[in-house]
């Protein structure tokens, strides 16, 4: 319950936010950067923006024995070079087994992104993100592993950094 009143709250909050320019990012355009941390230990991204809203499709891995896939829509906030951001999404990983006997993994998450993004020269931005994280679906490497997902109703925060550059 907890999780789906912070999930209102983050949608609601990313609606309110004021449609205004984001100073030397402001337009339409396309961003590609690199990640650290947050959904994958390694990945890229690519932002489609317009103002102040932008869509996120970020590919990564943990260990190349899997692979993330995000989607996000994130909400820009003021108009400096300096703009705090909120987002919602989903994130799913697949993962190869790692012994025979086991099967794919898969899991599907719910993404909320809070973070910071600095355009520090005109083109060139880097970012720190806290992404709060709530599993939705799961289905475990291990088939005799049947525990359900809503055991665990922490969401759980990982911290990523990025560098993006606008071409």
């Amino acid at each position: 319950m907890r999780a789906a009143a912070f999930s209102a709250f983050m949608l609601a909050c990313v609606a309110a936010t004021p449609l205004s320019a984001q100073g030397s990012g402001a337009g339409d355009g396309l961003r590609f950067g690199i990640s650290f941390g947050g959904i994958s230990t390694v990945g890229v991204v690519v932002e489609l923006f317009r103002n102040t809203h932008a869509m996120e499709f970020g590919i990564g891995t943990w260990s190349f024995r899997d692979v993330s896939v995000s989607v996000v829509f994130k909400e820009y906030i003021g108009r400096h070079s300096l703009r705090p951001f909120a987002g919602a999404g989903l994130w799913a990983v697949v993962a190869a087994p790692a012994m025979s006997g086991e099967r794919t993994g898969v899991v599907l998450v719910l993404r909320a992104p809070v973070g910071v993004d600095w355009s520090f020269v005109d083109d060139h931005s880097v970012g720190a993100v806290l992404n709060l994280n709530r599993g939705l679906w799961v289905r475990r490497s291990d088939p005799e592993d049947n525990l359900p997902m809503h055991l665990n109703r922490a969401l759980v925060p990982l911290p990523g950094v990025y560098y993006r550059l606008t071409p």
